[in-house]
């Protein structure tokens, strides 16, 4: 069976208003990120430690990169759990990964 990535509530949260954001400007590119953010969920179900640990933030916590866009998640027996996903700029601490 394939290894399959799990969205916190959270995730969805963040990927609303990441989609809003652009789609206020651009709808297609909003679509088109929120695809590859997606894609890369799958990937990271496949293959757990392609990213970096982020320990520092929480146990087992890992990040992947798309775009300016930052995935964070934890390795599961299952895939992932995505924790969630935040812009690269913004100033990410352990708070934000509870």
């Amino acid at each position: 069976m394939a290894k399959r990535p799990l969205k916190s509530p959270q995730t969805e949260i963040d990927l609303t208003a990441i989609w809003d954001y652009i789609a206020a400007d651009n709808p297609r590119a909003a679509d088109a990120l929120l695809d590859r953010i997606d894609a890369t969920f799958n990937m990271l179900a496949g293959t757990p430690f392609a990213g970096r640990d982020r320990s520092e933030l929480r146990a087992e916590l890992r990040s992947f990169q798309v775009g300016n866009y930052l995935i964070f998640y934890i390795p599961t027996a299952d895939g992932v759990e995505v924790v969630r996903v935040m812009h690269g700029r913004q100033d990410i601490g352990a708070d934000d990964m509870q």
